[in-house]
């Protein structure tokens, strides 16, 4: 058996009586103190309770303490081994002990060095009971070396590169902390671009020409000696590429530059780690740093993946720049593989890292000291995980247990040691050592054997008391071993207590629940094993509880009045109260104004700072209550007090007069904000039916604090109050306590009953049902009644549930039927529920409309008369009737199923209607049916109709073609839609002069049967505009226009030549004259002869000037007076230099601006130097027509027959004929009476090209 020493639970009241309670802990709770007199008698084998860290660095400029305390009984002697032999510490004059503690001191300051004292420490706890022992303490002086002495050669760069800057600092112990600084001391900035790694080097990706300095300095910070070491400073020297020219390029040598790379930009590469892949351990519980630094320009940005699965949320951390990723308390479940992404705009590189996470041993169950009695039997266990698994071994006082005094009660079994029959001599300290290769974990745990009688550790006769309605916790904190078992009774001759309505807990201590006045009396407590028994008596009293039954009231008040608050308790008789007033949770003011009278709190000469919270508390020794109410200060004139915000919520709703039907409300209001209330709103929620939605409930006056509110049955309801004031509405209060009503019939019926049939031979009876709220009890249901409005029949009910819906089969079609529709529930019937009328299910109407006759208004509109079907054969509500009508036209070459019949309704009874948007000249056919809700009837016959001819559509194209000296061709396609028989084409036009003003018009009739026409006898080099449209005998239809230009006279005009470079596919054309019609030919000369191309296009129309002669102006004059001053002080400077014997660079000059008609070919692309402009290499748009608009902008370039062009010009054939023709830009007209005054004769104006 174990010896529980058990705990005692935190008591939730008190009595008066002071009681100390000493506490009897389980096996593995060893921190507890016992009682002192217990103490005296019991006898404890040794426990190590503080001793120094297992790597223990030292200062080797203080002295050394090695701790090691323990306690035990009696108390431990102590000694120390010193690398695996023993410690005499009374050799060394400078090693002490400290009296009754195990701990070392090494005084070296006086004399001796700290490395004279470096080894492995152990100390032994020893006494009658056991032995425990210390973990092995590695005793270590912390060093901070200097950096070694080295000549750091000054590093010259291009502006773009990357750079490492080693740090490489000195071994200490423990490891330096590395930084960059300057010589000012100032920390280097970092960035994307520029960091640290965890070896210390610093990292640039790309070098900027700001990064020039003669101090990168790497320092490192030893903290446990308070020391940083320098390094030499290093040079960087970033050249920029606006600095490198050839001059300087040629006095550096390869040696002086730093690398080779190019500044220009290129993908990531990582300066750290290399390769592809690499490989990191790490262990349990520590920190996992995994860093991935790159260069690159531009900079390249880092992120992290983990290949088969994701980041942990809580510990996944990312430090410099994302450039390190760590993940804190590493567990085995971390390992894998990591992968780091370098990317910028010119590439992505990846790396990853395998990561195995090891791990030296832990605790899984640490072994637990145990407490037996003489014949009992135990365990003691040790359990431990590690990465790899860790080998345990047991001690025994501190000796290997293979070489351990014999024990014949004591079993081992790998991790667990079993004990049986354990007898006074088995006490003894064990040790479990669990080791791996990354460390070793070394637990003591004791075996104690006690053989001790019960005893009872509360004190004598202590006495409880308790409010009534709350739990009573009576102790009986108890001791023995074996354990004791645990008895309580009441009064001197009870039985003992059972279970219900009593918790018995482990550590002796009886719990009353709920504590009645009848729980009052005289407990005792029993403690027995088989040494014997104790006892122990305690007392318990129940008070009533303290209440205040007058709380004070919310109040305003008028500034320098009087208020008064009143606060009256009820308490235990023998309880003595205590009343407190505190304002806004504070102590009251220190002023005379505020008095305490009895249940009163007075304040007089009230000003706005009393404003505020005012409380009222009333303290037993048992328990306390308190009360609430709001004092609001206002102005005692009109003026109104200033408003700051709206009213805090109302707090402490309480229900009372809790009826059927209605219930009173009240609470306590919230700090107004000085700004009186002026309503409160209270909302209720139905948490049966609708939970979580609010509706409104009432209003009441603000300066009410309670409502009596109405109530509907069979609801669950809360409350919630809001408080409103002239700036608004406060958030609403806690909900109050929920209040369920009792049930009763329902008081409404269901609304929106309809019946409407769904078929010929059914009636569905539809209606909206109640909601849960309107339902007033369980059990809803509907009772749906019916029958024929013109009948004798009775009605016919039937009761439903959960629907709103019920079909009532076999009726005849179309018969109206009363219907009603009642509620009710387990409680009983709503009230008679109102009728409605409703019809049973339509059926197709049976009659086609008669005597339908149709009125032929014009070629596109027809009117339609009918005469109406019978009602009774409508077999359902008339909604119309609908007319279906087509043409005929083209049927004998389609199936008449395909022909696409158009629909027209009319609403209601009408008997007549238009049918719009027919076409002309074309043969219809309609018929009409009926409507009902359940659909269309038969159709009428069909009657026919024809439309009178209409005007015709324009013709469908119009084109000119074989344009001559002096004719053009037309050709046309016949309209679309001719509307009838076309008679004739009517053509007219006129010439067009180079200002756009038009000549007198021709008309010329053409007949029907002609698509083709050639005109003749024009003027050559002449736009005509042509206006075309076709008859019927209905009248003219829409006219097509198109404009023309007659070719010009060839035997007028003598032909241009410009010879063009053979590699050009473009020339432009100078010189040319607005408004005139030219012809150009383009030909090529080679082996196989001579070939060529023509076509003909025309100039745009001069731009319009107001006729005002320059020279008469005044800015013109004065403008060539500047010109002519600048020219005359050139000469005579050129004079000057000339006398002088300069030389004037006429030449330099002349060549600068040579004749562009006459500049070479560049030598790069072939192409002259005048046609380097982009503008210039456009192709020609191939096949491309004149418009009808020839004109061309003055503004634009005339160098060039690009600009003619919409954009894209002509082009060539392969053999180099040209094949299109140069369009003109379109332009607006120009206004009347803004014409041009120059208008050059298109004949005088012609010009040919060879």
């Amino acid at each position: 058996m174990q010896l529980k020493i058990m705990p005692k639970k935190k008591r939730l009241s008190a009595g008066r009586v002071p009681l100390i309670l000493f506490l009897c802990q389980m096996i593995s709770a060893l921190d507890v103190p016992l009682d002192s007199k217990l103490l005296e008698d019991l006898v404890q084998p040794p426990t190590i309770t503080q001793q120094s860290p297992k790597d223990y660095i030292i200062d080797p400029r203080e002295n050394i303490v090695i701790q090691c305390e323990a306690k035990g009984k009696p108390p431990p002697s102590f000694s120390w081994t010193r690398n695996g032999t023993h410690f005499d510490i009374d050799k060394d004059p400078l090693v002490t002990m400290k009296a009754g503690s195990g701990t070392l001191v090494i005084n070296i300051l006086s004399e001796g060095k700290a490395e004279t004292y470096e080894g492995v420490y152990q100390c032994t706890a020893r006494n009658e009971r056991g032995a425990a022992i210390s973990n092995n303490i590695v005793v270590r002086p912390s060093r901070s070396p200097l950096w070694t002495k080295e000549k750091l050669e000054p590093i010259t760069l291009r502006s773009g590169q990357s750079l490492v800057l080693p740090c490489r600092p000195p071994i200490g112990l423990p490891p330096a902390i590395i930084f960059w600084m300057d010589n000012s001391f100032q920390r280097l900035p970092q960035s994307e671009r520029v960091s640290q790694g965890l070896n210390g080097d610093l990292y640039f990706s790309n070098v900027l020409p700001e990064d020039s300095r003669e101090d990168y300095i790497c320092y490192a910070r030893f903290n446990h000696t308070q020391t940083i070491q320098q390094k030499q400073p290093i040079s960087v020297k970033v050249i920029s590429v606006d600095e490198l020219n050839d001059t300087i390029a040629a006095n550096l040598s390869d040696t002086e530059v730093y690398g080779a790379k190019s500044s220009r930009e290129r993908p990531p590469t990582f300066l750290t780690p290399e390769g592809n892949a690499s490989n990191k351990e790490e262990l349990r519980g520590n920190v996992l740093s995994l860093e991935c630094i790159a260069e690159g320009l531009p900079t390249p940005i880092i992120y992290w993946i983990k290949e088969d699965g994701t980041l942990p949320t809580n510990r996944t951390f990312y430090r410099n720049f994302q450039k390190t990723l760590q993940i804190t308390q590493v567990s085995e479940a971390d390992s894998g593989k990591y992968q780091c992404i370098a990317k910028n705009a010119l590439g992505v590189i990846h790396h990853t890292i395998s990561v195995t996470v090891k791990a030296a041993p832990y605790w899984i169950m640490a072994p637990q000291n145990l407490v037996l009695s003489p014949g009992e039997d135990g365990a003691l266990n040790c359990r431990a995980n590690g990465n790899p698994k860790p080998k345990i071994s047991w001690l025994s006082n501190g000796v290997p247990i293979e070489i351990a005094p014999d024990d014949p009660s004591r079993k081992i079994n790998g991790d667990t040691i079993m004990f049986s029959s354990v007898q006074e001599r088995s006490s003894a300290v064990y040790q479990c050592n669990a080791s791996n290769e990354y460390g070793y974990l070394l637990g003591n745990a004791f075996v104690n054997v006690l053989a001790e009688p019960p005893r009872i550790l509360t004190s004598t006769n202590t006495l409880y008391q308790v409010i009534a309605n709350r739990p009573a916790l009576l102790d009986c904190a108890f001791f023995g071993s074996p354990l004791p078992s645990i008895e309580w009774f009441k009064g001197t001759k009870g039985s003992a207590l059972h279970e219900d309505p009593y918790v018995f807990h482990e550590n002796g201590t009886l719990e009353i629940p709920v504590a009645q006045k009848d729980s009052t009396g005289t407990y005792t407590c029993v403690a027995k094993n088989k040494l014997g028994m104790a006892k122990n008596e305690v007392h318990l009293e129940i008070k009533d509880p303290t209440r205040i039954i007058k709380q004070p009231e919310y109040a305003v008040v008028q500034r320098g009045s009087t208020v008064s608050f009143e606060c009256k308790v009820k308490h235990d008789h023998t309880l003595i109260p205590t009343v407190t007033w505190l304002k806004d949770h504070g102590e009251l003011p220190s002023d005379g104004r505020f008095t305490i009278d009895k249940d009163h709190l007075v304040v007089a000469d009230v000003s706005d700072d009393d404003g505020g919270t005012y409380t009222c508390v009333a303290n037993t020794t048992l328990d306390n209550v308190s009360a609430s109410a709001v004092l609001s200060v206002v102005a005692p004139t009109p003026t109104p007090a200033p408003i700051y915000d709206v009213p805090n919520p109302p707090f402490d709703l309480e229900l009372t007069d809790q009826l059927d039907k209605s219930v009173q409300l009240s609470w306590t209001p919230g700090d107004d904000n000085n700004s009186p209330i002026t309503k409160f709103i209270i909302e209720y929620e139905n948490a049966m039916h609708e939970a979580g939605l609010w509706h409104h409930q009432a209003e009441v006056p603000g300066t009410q604090t309670r409502a009596q509110l109405k109530l509907s049955p069979y609801v669950n309801y809360s409350f919630r109050v809001m408080a409103e004031n002239s700036l608004g509405r406060s958030s609403p209060s806690e909900a109050s306590e929920q209040y369920l009503t009792k049930a009763a019939e329902p008081d409404k019926n269901p609304m929106m009953v309809e019946g409407l049939g769904s078929e010929p031979d059914n009636l569905v009876i539809t209606w909206q049902p109640l909601n849960g709220f309107e339902s007033n009890g369980p059990g809803l249901q509907y009772k749906v009644s019916w029958r024929q409005k013109d009948g004798d029949d009775e009605w016919t009910s039937v009761i439903v549930a959960n629907v709103s819906k019920y079909i009532v089969s076999g009726t005849p079609t179309f018969v109206p039927y009363l219907i009603k529709v009642q509620a009710l529930n387990d409680v009983g019937f709503a009230p008679e529920p109102a009728v409605v009328m409703g019809h049973s299910g339509e059926d197709l109407p049976m009659v086609a409309p008669g005597n339908v006759h149709v009125t032929v208004v014009n070629s596109t509109l027809a009117e339609v008369h009918w005469d109406p079907v019978p009602l009774k054969s409508v077999r359902g509500h008339l909604q119309g009737y609908r007319i279906y009508y087509w043409t005929d036209q083209n049927s004998s070459k389609r199936n008449r199923r395909h022909i696409e019949k158009k629909i027209l309704t009319f609403q209601g009874s009408k008997t007549h209607g238009m049918l719009p948007g027919l076409e002309p000249f074309s043969h219809y056919t309609l018929n009409v049916r009926v409507v009902n809700g359940k659909g269309e009837g038969p159709a009428s016959p069909d009657r026919v109709f024809h439309t009178p001819e209409g005007v015709p559509s324009a013709p469908s194209s119009l084109k000119i073609v074989n344009p001559t000296l002096d004719s053009l061709t037309l050709e046309w396609d016949p309209p679309s839609h001719p509307n009838g028989i076309l008679t004739e084409y009517t053509l007219k036009y006129q010439p067009i002069n180079s200002t756009h003003e038009l000549g007198p018009l021709v008309d010329l009739k053409i007949p029907a049967n002609k698509t083709r026409w050639t005109l003749k006898n024009l003027n050559f080099s002449t736009r005509y505009k042509f206006y075309f449209y076709a008859q019927t005998s209905a009248g003219s239809g829409s006219q097509i226009t198109e404009e023309a230009v007659t070719t010009v006279d060839e035997g007028k005009e003598e032909w241009r030549k410009e010879i063009v470079n053979g590699s050009r596919s473009f020339f432009g054309l100078k010189g040319l004259m607005p408004g005139t019609a030219y012809k150009v030919r383009v030909g090529a000369e080679g082996d196989s002869g001579f070939v060529s191309s023509e076509d003909v296009f025309e100039t745009g129309p001069a731009m319009a000037s107001r006729q005002v002669d320059i020279a008469t102006q005044g800015w013109f004059i004065g403008l060539m007076c500047a010109v002519a001053l600048l020219i005359l002080i050139l000469l005579i400077v050129c004079f000057i230099r000339r006398n002088k014997g300069g030389k004037y660079p006429v030449k330099e000059k002349e060549d600068a601006h040579a004749d562009p008609e006459i500049q070479p070919m560049k030598e790069d692309d072939g192409t002259f130097g005048e046609y380097s402009d982009a503008e210039d290499h456009k192709p020609l748009k191939k096949g491309s027509r004149t418009p009808s608009d020839r004109t061309v902008k003055k503004e634009d370039s005339d160098d060039s027959l690009v600009d003619y062009g919409e954009g894209v010009n002509g082009q060539f054939n392969e053999d180099g004929s040209f094949i299109g023709q140069y369009s003109g830009k379109k332009e607006k007209e120009p206004a009347e009476g803004n014409e041009s005054s120059e208008a050059p004769s298109p004949v005088n104006a012609m010009n040919s090209f060879v």
